[in-house]
């Protein structure tokens, strides 16, 4: 007995094919939605680049910690220029395009200044990035207009 192959037979995580099909997004390759793995390396990779940013200006260290809650907020700060910075100079943060990733407004054209702002502004409260939605989006993504795709 042949397997039938169409689409509704087939198991698929996302409920209409694949990530970031609403928004007229590949299912893989360039420009389509960039993976949970992937986020994640690129998410440590910038908060070692913030730690060490830190490190280098006396903000913080690895043997001695922080100290008071005063330096963890200049971490954060740290992070958030960094974040800034290179969406709106490169597209993605550093982390981002280590691995292969870039942040692009939904509706095309260039990121601008306002939504990497609210974009990291977002992220720093950690709870947005954490609701995902169906494209793969955290709320920070959603609010600010904008999809973390492939290059």
């Amino acid at each position: 007995m042949a397997r039938s192959t169409s689409p509704s037979s087939t198991a698929s995580p996302h409920p209409d094919g694949w990530p970031g099909k609403d928004l007229g997004l590949p299912e893989e390759g360039p420009r389509s939605v960039g993976r949970v793995g992937r986020r994640i390396v690129a998410l440590l990779i910038d908060g070692a680049l913030a730690d060490l940013v830190a490190y280098v200006t006396g903000v913080w260290s690895p043997v001695n910690g922080s100290g008071d809650i005063a330096h963890s907020w200049v971490q954060i700060a740290i992070f958030a220029v960094l974040q800034i910075l290179f969406i709106c100079l490169l597209s993605g943060s550093f982390g981002h395009i280590c691995v292969g990733l870039r942040v692009v407004p939904v509706r095309g054209g260039y990121v601008g200044v306002w939504r990497p702002v609210v974009r990291t502004l977002l992220l720093c409260l950690v709870v947005p990035a954490l609701i995902i939605d169906r494209d793969s989006r955290g709320a920070h993504d959603r609010i600010a207009g904008t999809v973390l795709v492939r290059k």
